[in-house]
């Protein structure tokens, strides 16, 4: 009874929120329902203000219920149907992380960016945009204001993305497949990928969601490379400081591996065809009511106090890995 007392209005002022947003981005699939639920809780956090007592909630939905989000995902992945369908454009969607990462290192240092905010982005960028923040965000510790950061960062190349490819894609001369492969390398959030897939054509929309669910499953070991790495800055901080207890077991992304079994039991035929886009719908859902919530604990001077230099880190990033699938399928 406690743990409801000291939750409900939060995760209530959440849910709430999580469905004004869920069908605002059904109405407008281009922005899609985790940007709107990000805004609607930044607009009501630095306007009206919170609830009192909603904050405890509040940080529940944004951080575990992130995490089940990512597990339920999981669910709806079917491994052998993405490597059986996916296995031809690895070699692209590698070369594209690669750039991503080799590119975010490059210029997070010449712009002087913040690790954490460096690593959203770039991690955004390379991987699933919204999804795979939120499966690095609980990791590296990153607060509400980065992940909103990024995710907005994110959001604006996307739209950009869905305006620009399907014409670009015209002009440069991709046939259907060239152009799904493109559009699920270098547009980052999945509704994203299929609206501009699709409107190019029906054979590259359905080839663009395959190349993007590849792509999604990179989520899993990035995220265990990013546990390593803050395993060993909290090592190296518990023989500086004694203060500072260090715990791997603490720090080692468990959810990931609950998003890999969950994964597994539905490739093993565990879950009913018919239930999976159920699957699918509640685990995206899952997120809008997650990133709402962090929108709720966002405060927007601080993101104005945060500048232009990541916008742009994210621009060269994006960039980057946009023209980099170009480059690979013209030598291939």
């Amino acid at each position: 009874m406690e743990w409801i007392r000291k939750n409900y209005q939060g995760i209530l002022l959440s849910l709430i929120l999580s469905i004004i947003a869920y069908k605002l981005g059904k109405m407008f699939p281009i922005i899609g329902g985790p940007v709107f639920g990000i805004i609607l809780g930044i607009l009501i956090n630095n306007t009206i203000g919170k609830p009192k007592n909603s904050q405890e909630g509040i940080k529940f939905t944004s951080k575990k219920i992130l995490q089940w989000a990512i597990i339920v995902l999981g669910a709806g992945l079917n491994i052998k149907q993405i490597y059986e369908t996916g296995i031809e454009s690895l070699s692209v969607t590698f070369i594209t992380l690669s750039v991503a990462f080799i590119t975010a290192f490059v210029f997070g240092k010449l712009l002087d960016i913040p690790y954490k905010l460096k690593s959203l982005i770039g991690v955004g960028t390379a991987i699933c945009g919204g999804s795979a923040i939120a499966a690095i965000s609980p990791i590296i510790e990153a607060d509400e204001m980065e992940v909103a950061y990024s995710i907005s960062t994110i959001f604006l190349f996307n739209v950009i993305a869905v305006l620009i490819f399907p014409s670009l894609g015209h002009i440069i001369g991709f046939n259907d497949k060239q152009f799904g492969l493109w559009a699920g390398t270098a547009i980052n959030d999945t509704s994203s990928v299929v609206a501009a897939g699709y409107i190019y054509s029906n054979a590259a929309g359905a080839y663009a969601t395959i190349v993007k669910l590849t792509r999604t499953t990179m989520i899993i070991p990035i995220s265990l490379v990013f546990a390593i790495i803050t395993s060993i800055q909290k090592k190296k901080e518990s023989k500086q400081n004694l203060g500072v207890n260090y715990s791997f077991k603490k720090i080692f992304p468990w959810f990931i591996i609950w998003f890999l079994i969950a994964s597994i039991l539905n490739t093993i035929g565990l879950f009913p065809k018919e239930i999976i886009s159920y699957i699918n719908t509640i685990g995206k859902f899952m997120i809008v009511m997650a990133l709402s919530a962090i929108g709720l604990s966002t405060d927007f001077k601080k993101i104005l106090q945060t500048g232009i230099k990541p916008l742009l880190f994210g621009l060269i990033v994006w960039f980057s890995v946009a023209v980099s699938s170009i480059i690979v399928q013209t030598w291939k």
